[in-house]
């Protein structure tokens, strides 16, 4: 019997899911199909219940329902719970759904295995402090970094940030004009990318050695990662590796198979660039 499997979000039509998964399930030869969901931003409870009543078996949620998935789901993993947001959600066979968030850990795969960026004892800097930022925190400080500062427009959401999770790890708050030293890995979590914008940072955060990293993608370079490379950065990489790589651990926690993100990833990034 066909598996159903979706994204849920609104809006959903830009959502790259349903292809990767698709490939996914190819590569794997796994029998599932993967749909993507527009859900009415007051349906979201109705609308996951009425799916795993069917044949539905797992689900990604992407904005603006990733809380609302946190509080939905009835167990969660410790990843879950650390971010207080969810973006995946599966069937178990109690009936029972469990919470995951693959977010940190499609980054962290980006960084150190496509792009051999080595997180411990490296001092990060993370840009943001939404629910992205968020959901990769946790996941960062289990690499054992010398430190994480987390700067952001609003310096008290900052600060609210880091004392939520700084039970794991060495991480602070800053004000962006006390940015004045080199860091190792500079991941801007915001949206700024998307229009065009850059945070209000120092070029002194930017060293001989350090790697860039912005969470949002496009067939061309960003204009942060731009900057960054003008600026002097050793490496700039945009989010859509992180894009495939928590598709992949979704999908692994789904079917107990890890499929090979490498081949999805070069696959997306040659149809990003025939756009």
């Amino acid at each position: 019997m066909t598996d159903l499997y979706a994204v849920m979000g609104n809006p959903i039509h830009h959502s790259k899911s349903p292809q990767i998964h698709t490939q996914f399930a190819e590569q794997s030869k796994q029998d599932l199909v993967y749909s993507a969901m527009l859900v009415p931003v007051d349906g979201f409870k109705n609308a996951v219940t009425n799916f795993f009543k069917g044949k539905g078996q797992g689900l990604n949620i992407t904005v603006p329902f990733k809380e609302e998935a946190f509080k939905l789901a009835d167990q969660l993993t410790e990843r879950a719970q650390t971010a207080q947001a969810v973006n995946t959600l599966m069937l178990q066979e109690d009936g029972s759904i469990l919470g995951d968030n693959t977010d940190g850990a499609g980054l962290v795969g980006d960084l150190t295995l496509n792009n051999q960026v080595n997180l411990k004892g490296k001092r990060i800097l993370v840009i943001g402090a939404g629910g992205a930022v968020r959901g990769i925190l946790h996941p960062f400080l289990k690499q054992g970094p010398e430190s994480i500062t987390i700067a952001n427009r609003t310096f008290e959401k900052a600060q609210v940030l880091a004392e939520n999770f700084n039970e794991f790890g060495p991480i602070e708050a800053a004000e962006f004009d006390q940015l004045n030293t080199p860091f190792d890995v500079i991941i801007n979590g915001t949206s700024a990318s998307l229009s065009g914008d850059i945070p209000p940072i120092s070029t002194d955060v930017i060293g001989a050695d350090t790697v860039v990293y912005d969470m949002m993608y496009a067939k061309q370079p960003t204009n942060f990662l731009v900057w960054a490379q003008l600026n002097g950065a050793k490496k700039a990489i945009d989010g859509l590796g992180m894009l495939v790589g928590q598709a992949a651990v979704s999908f692994e926690l789904w079917r107990g198979q890890r499929p090979d993100s490498g081949i999805v990833l070069d696959a997306m990034r040659k149809q990003l660039q025939a756009l």
